[in-house]
């Protein structure tokens, strides 16, 4: 059986399974242009809403994913943390599991996304067992590689997203690694 991670608590936060009231502010976060700056688009509340099935489906999978993150004094929905993969064809890393999040602007610069990422990076290496886990971003997007950087990934790789278009500002990308340290020991 696989192991499930359904809910894991932090200092400030919850991460959590997906609920029905989450597509709203989901869907808002999705929507707002400065939120999305290093993506190529928006999403409208179609793809939002499709992309939590897609999460959920995955978690459903692997017991693990992209939890909806919120904070625990409040309840609030902020966004999500977690752990998604496989990842794409084409780049750095392919076929393995990646760690990312995506927060709300009220939301930012509050330590959220580390202290969260944190979490899930225990989970990756404690609870699931990955022999290593992999992150990527816009090349010009700085916040998150600092996000990457503090939680002790290293910068493996630079490239272009295969699914920009050539020219668009946003092709070029970083991505961060970080090997298991109880499986690189042994």
């Amino acid at each position: 059986m696989t192991a499930r991670f359904d809910a894991i608590g932090t200092k400030r936060l919850m991460m959590r399974r997906w609920r029905d009231a989450d597509r709203e502010p989901f869907a808002a976060l999705n929507a707002d242009a400065e939120t999305m700056r290093y993506f190529p688009s928006p999403l409208s509340r179609a793809a939002s809403d499709a992309l939590i099935d897609v999460i959920e489906s995955r978690f459903a999978q692997r017991g693990f994913g992209l939890w909806a993150l919120e904070i625990a004094a409040t309840g609030e929905f902020i966004g999500f943390t977690g752990l998604n993969g496989p990842m794409p064809d084409g780049i750095p890393g392919a076929g393995g599991v990646e760690i990312g999040w995506r927060l709300a602007r009220h939301a930012w610069h509050r330590g959220y996304a580390t202290e969260a990422a944190r979490a899930a990076l225990d989970v990756a290496f404690n609870g699931a067992a990955l022999a290593e886990i992999w992150s990527f971003t816009a090349a010009l997007n700085e916040p998150s590689q600092a996000v990457m950087r503090r939680i002790g990934l290293t910068e493996f790789a630079r490239f272009d997203h295969p699914r920009i278009p050539v020219g668009h500002p946003l092709r070029p990308h970083v991505m961060f690694h970080l090997a298991n340290p109880a499986v690189a020991a042994s």
